[in-house]
């Protein structure tokens, strides 16, 4: 055995330790009903930030989001932090999509490789719905007030190639969810690893998401006044109370993939990948997806997300993709991609890449 071989086995060691942590992770989804058969709880509705599940890039987007072990770029902010080492020189990375209810859905990201200290990025995630009308019970029809309801991420990630196969990076991140005058916030991290196998063509990556405490909503909206004692006089008449709602946990999520070169040509290349995950608000899910890419030139992408999930309306996604060389040192990307969410409709990505 080569020492290669052994740094790559003795650094194999973590990402083994995140896949088994990942399994005995398994929420036990199952009960038995009153007639004895079992039946899946997959605690749909029952996490804070959910705008932290949408995905990021138009490229992962339109290989269905399997892309836990081929993160090559800035996305690999939110697919897995530890493919941030596969970026060169510089790069920026702007992304838009008008995602479902005509809620805009918008990430920006920039990194730098700092050549053998690794790579350094921040990004900002940041959904906005948009004005809506303020609605009561004695006026449905709108009080003539309106609301918004806006969620942000700030991250910033670190990566670094310890070996020659073997990567590692992970993600700071604040999060704020914010509809009209409350809001809730609360700092989480991602940690991620990128193994490339002794088969040249084969990757393995794996990450853990949005490990953080619980969020709980607050604000002026949620504080009203009542008289403790109605029928005392000479008592204090107002008193200022808030509701007591409840603290809710992070969307946490553990993905493994893998990434196959199945053709690699000094023209063509095909690549297949395909990501099983295990979020703490569903039923588990497999995404798949594949890339024809013609010279580095031209990019046709093909995908379906949500495999196996319980009641889940994602599906078949696809997309295309432009590279083009500005000069000797700078590259511009245009990615789009199609994801169908079934009843709900369809999304479109827009995502502009430059390196440098």
């Amino acid at each position: 055995m080569t020492a290669n071989q052994f740094n790559s086995m003795q650094f194999m060691k973590p990402l083994f330790a995140i896949i088994i942590v990942a399994l005995l992770a398994l929420p036990a989804n199952a009960q038995l009903s009153n007639d004895g058969e079992t039946e899946t709880i997959t605690k749909v509705g029952t996490t804070a930030a959910q705008f932290l599940k949408i995905g990021v890039g138009a490229r992962a987007v339109a290989m269905g989001g399997s892309f836990a072990a081929e993160a090559n770029d800035l996305s690999a902010l939110y697919w897995n932090p530890a493919g941030l080492s596969k970026v060169r020189g510089g790069a920026l990375q702007l992304s838009t999509t008008k995602y479902l209810a005509d809620i805009t859905y918008s990430h920006a990201a920039v990194g730098f490789n700092l050549g053998s200290m690794g790579t350094l990025a921040a990004s900002l995630l940041y959904l906005d719905s948009g004005d809506m009308k303020v609605r009561t019970i004695t006026e449905p029809e709108g009080t003539g007030e309106r609301f918004s309801k806006q969620d942000l991420a700030l991250q910033i990630s670190y990566a670094r190639a310890l070996t020659d196969r073997f990567s590692i990076g992970t993600t700071v991140k604040y999060i704020r969810e914010m509809i009209w005058h409350s809001s809730a916030t609360a700092t989480a991290f991602d940690i991620g690893v990128l193994f490339t196998t002794p088969y040249e063509d084969l990757r393995l990556g794996a990450s853990m998401s949005n490990f953080g405490p619980k969020m709980q909503m607050s604000g002026r909206d949620i504080i009203f006044s009542v008289d403790p004692a109605q029928n005392q006089e000479g008592n204090v008449e107002v008193v200022n109370t808030e509701y007591l709602l409840d603290r809710f946990p992070l969307p946490l999520l553990f993905r493994v993939g893998l990434a196959w070169d199945a053709i690699t040509t000094a023209d063509h290349r095909v690549l297949v990948t395909t990501d099983a995950a295990t979020p703490n608000d569903n039923s588990q899910y497999v995404n798949s997806g594949m890339e024809y890419s013609f010279r580095n030139l031209l990019a046709l992408r093909l995908g379906y997300r949500n495999r196996f999930e319980a009641d889940g309306e994602q599906g078949l996604t696809w997309g295309v993709g432009l590279n083009m060389r500005v000069d000797r040192t700078t590259r511009a990307s245009f990615d789009y991609a199609y994801a169908d969410f079934g009843r709900l409709e369809q999304t479109h990505w827009y995502t502009f890449n430059l390196t440098f």
